[in-house]
């Protein structure tokens, strides 16, 4: 590793900065001898600490302790603030998709008529073909309180009808007087959406 990039790792080590203080590199390895990973994943077998230490600094790079607990600990050469960065840059991807996660909600009464469910049934599709889970909830009033397998066949037949937009993630079950589903999109639903609108925009 180079000495600019050293005294940049010294600062971040001083200052606080990034690199945690769980994990080790470059010189804070202090063990006789590491298993050494490569840049591209290649093992290069198990090293003296200043050969390793060597190689690192031959290549520009970090000496990176990825298991400390193996005898004798597993260190790899990368450039640890890319390795940092793209790593905090991954975390927030995710916590902003779980954060897009939304469950919309859709009621349906038992006997609902043609006209109503094919309503119903094209939200329900728009909901999962925009990625948001729906929790789709059957009302029974009075005497259809007796009759739950009404609920659950047109639960059941709502789930086929959007099937190729999303699949049951909870299945239909009764909760007081409603009876609940939860549907949810597949991974690919706006990737399929998308493809489908281009074959007909390109057919038409």
């Amino acid at each position: 590793m180079g000495t600019r990039s050293r005294q940049q790792n010294e600062r971040h080590l001083d200052q606080g900065g990034p690199i945690s203080s769980e994990t080790r590199i470059n010189e804070r390895i202090r063990v006789p001898e590491v298993r050494l990973v490569g840049p591209n994943g290649e093992q290069v077998g198990i090293v003296r600490i200043e050969d390793a230490l060597r190689l690192a600094q031959e290549a520009d790079l970090d000496l990176v302790e990825v298991a400390p607990q193996a005898r004798p600990p597993v260190a790899k050469l990368m450039d640890y603030g890319k390795y940092k960065y793209e790593s905090a840059q991954k975390a927030r991807e995710s916590r902003r998709n779980q954060q897009l996660t939304v469950i919309k909600e859709q009621k349906l009464r038992p006997k609902i008529d043609p006209h109503d469910y094919e309503t119903k049934k094209g939200h329900v599709s728009r909901f999962l073909e925009a990625g948001n889970k729906v929790k789709v909830t059957i009302m029974f009033r009075g005497r259809e309180q007796s009759r739950p397998e009404l609920g659950f066949r047109l639960l059941q037949r709502l789930a086929e009808d959007v099937s190729e937009l999303g699949f049951i993630e909870s299945k239909p079950k009764q909760d007081g007087r409603n009876m609940i589903m939860v549907l949810a999109p597949h991974k690919n639903a706006k990737a399929k959406t998308k493809t489908t609108k281009n074959a007909d925009s390109s057919g038409s």
